[in-house]
């Protein structure tokens, strides 16, 4: 019968296998605080400008929104950017005269950046939406607002997406 030897394990070889499991541990953090030149979206996921453009125009008419009398409730922290909760609510007062007629949720770099359009009519009584969004990187959300008497609402929000929502 053959006997097996076994090798003692030294406090250098203890202090090695630390060291290599710390470097271990230690790169993927080293690795994200290098500076990575971020690419471009291209093909599907890029942004569409001329599309945001458009959509901005047929809504407002050429007019200037006001930037009060609009809330857009919308975390500035996106950690799930396949589905980002918008809340758009008119503050103003809804009247016979006067009420929202239309309220518009724009993602700026999305390829489609039309995200929401809600209609409402006098009977509604108030006029809020609550979505969720999909973003295809860091950018703006803006929200308008139509009122029947022509008067335009405006509200924006920077949001920064962790990762790509429209490529999962």
């Amino acid at each position: 019968m053959m006997s097996a030897t076994t090798t003692p394990i030294t406090r250098r070889d203890v202090v090695a296998g630390v060291v290599a499991g710390g470097a271990a541990l230690a790169l993927p953090a080293i690795a994200q605080t290098v500076p990575a030149t971020k690419a471009a979206l291209v093909g599907p996921l890029a942004p569409n400008p001329v599309e945001f453009k458009k959509v901005l125009d047929e809504f407002t008419r050429g007019k200037t929104p006001k930037a009060e009398g609009l809330t857009l409730d919308v975390s500035i922290l996106a950690d799930n950017p396949s589905a980002v909760p918008v809340k758009v609510k008119v503050d103003l007062p809804i009247t016979d005269k006067d009420w929202c007629e239309e309220i518009i949720v724009l993602a700026e770099l999305n390829p489609s950046p039309l995200a929401c359009r809600v209609k409402f009519t006098q009977a509604n009584g108030t006029a809020e939406a609550a979505v969720r969004v999909r973003l295809s990187q860091t950018q703006t959300i803006h929200a308008l607002a139509r009122m029947k008497s022509g008067q335009l609402l405006a509200a924006k929000q920077a949001v920064t997406v962790a990762a790509s929502g429209c490529g999962m």
